[in-house]
């Protein structure tokens, strides 16, 4: 299934790994790649993760406080937020 990224899902996404980047050499490589990882985990099987509300789906991202907050729409998965757990819970429900 194809997947897209709301922009600010993808500017959060890198914006952490610009950070794990500058605590710990190669910490933010590591991190896009299991965010990658779960990704195509998620485009394989995007009904697998529980549904948290109004479609959204979260998948919890290994070794990181992150989750993946998604949505299915027709042929096509969308990220809807990159979230770290810390955050606000909710600040993400206006890009829907």
């Amino acid at each position: 299934m194809k997947v897209r990224f709301l922009d600010l899902s993808e500017i959060e996404m890198i914006e952490a790994a610009i950070y794990y980047e500058m605590q710990v050499e190669n910490l933010g490589e590591n991190f896009l790649d299991i965010i990658e990882t779960a990704v195509v985990e998620i485009a394989e099987n995007p009904k697998t993760w529980p549904e948290i509300e109004q479609d959204i789906r979260r998948r919890l991202v290994r070794r990181f406080p992150y989750s993946i907050l998604y949505a299915i729409h027709e042929n096509e998965i969308i990220i809807v937020a990159n979230m770290h757990q810390k955050q606000k819970p909710r600040y993400w429900v206006d890009r829907l």
